[in-house]
């Protein structure tokens, strides 16, 4: 078979570096592995691909290949790629669904902590040379994750992650996940549909937005929803920046609605440099990093290997995308 992998971005974190590409050739000398850089080298390669382990398939490389029969993405959320043509198609896609739970999980921890303690006002002050302590102790004061109601909306892989890790450290929490007959895990305090949310909205100190991208899921946080929060609560967003309408959100932020968002995703990224969401002091933004692991390309390339191996061998391949459900 051909292989292609193309896995390139503007962003040197996010390019799959030539030596995994090796690894491939040497782990499977009976296929033929190309490796597109650029998206010119992608355009011209794809006509014949069997196989494409790929960040993204648009639809002009849909249109260019003739041959694909499976699409592997090294990340869990691949809404980008689930347009009518793709998704009427019989080609199958997997993704990384559960690979970077750990590390997301770690960082809406961390993230929520921050804003707890409000570690971005302090970090400005700091800067500024200011003495803040009655600015950052004032209410509602430096708060602790024990004690405090987390509501993950999203409840997969990295939802589970973090709120596990929440709950270690002594948080009541609920989620939302569209399938409600399975029962959650023992330390969940309550488990909701997405039409409950606006419900469990206004208990909650945490809100963790960990779901999909779908077409059902996005501003799944908007105006309503904002204004249902507390005044106390925190936004933190790991998981599609379309999830939440950011004109509402800077708002809600502004006017005092919530106390403080962490946002890792944007509508459009990078984010831009005239965004308000920069400057507002109740922020933590960080540039879509909360996904990336220390042994990331080490873990990516174990999945494709080991879906590839069952691909060769006619065995189910781990992690197949619902095209219609989105995920």
């Amino acid at each position: 078979m051909k292989i292609l992998v193309t896995i390139y971005s503007s962003f040197a974190v996010w390019n799959i570096p030539a030596s995994y590409v090796e690894s491939l050739r040497r782990a499977f000398p009976q296929h033929t592995f190309l490796h597109a850089t650029t998206e010119a080298e992608a355009l011209a390669l794809i006509a014949d691909a069997d196989v494409i382990f790929a960040g993204q398939v648009d639809r002009s490389h849909l249109a260019a290949a003739t041959a694909l029969r499976w699409i592997h993405s090294p990340a869990a959320g691949v809404g980008g790629m689930l347009y009518p043509e793709m998704v009427a198609s019989p080609i199958v896609i997997t993704n990384s669904r559960g690979m970077s739970a750990d590390t997301i999980g770690e960082h809406v921890v961390a993230v929520t902590m921050a804003l707890f303690r409000r570690l971005p006002l302090a970090i400005r002050r700091q800067v500024q040379h200011d003495w803040a302590m009655d600015e950052i102790s004032a209410p509602p004061g430096n708060r602790t994750i024990a004690g405090s109601r987390a509501l993950i909306v999203g409840f997969g892989a990295i939802g589970t992650a973090a709120g596990r890790r929440l709950a270690d450290l002594g948080a009541e929490v609920s989620a939302i996940r569209r399938n409600t007959s399975a029962p959650g895990p023992p330390w969940l305090h309550e488990l909701g549909s997405p039409d409950q949310m606006r419900a469990l909205l206004p208990r909650a100190d945490i809100v963790a937005i960990c779901a999909p991208e779908t077409s059902g899921t996005q501003r799944f946080i908007g105006a309503p929803e904002l204004a249902a929060m507390r005044p106390e609560g925190v936004l933190v967003n790991v998981s599609r920046g379309k999830l939440v309408d950011e004109s509402a959100l800077v708002e809600a932020l502004r006017s005092g609605a919530i106390a403080g968002a962490a946002l890792d995703v944007f509508e459009h990224e990078p984010l831009n440099a005239t965004s308000p969401l920069w400057d507002l002091p109740n922020v933590l933004i960080t540039p879509h990093t909360s996904g990336f692991r220390v042994d990331h390309w080490d873990a990516a390339t174990a999945l494709f290997s080991e879906n590839l191996r069952r691909f060769d061998a006619g065995q189910p391949l781990l992690n197949v995308v619902d095209k219609q459900a989105g995920y």
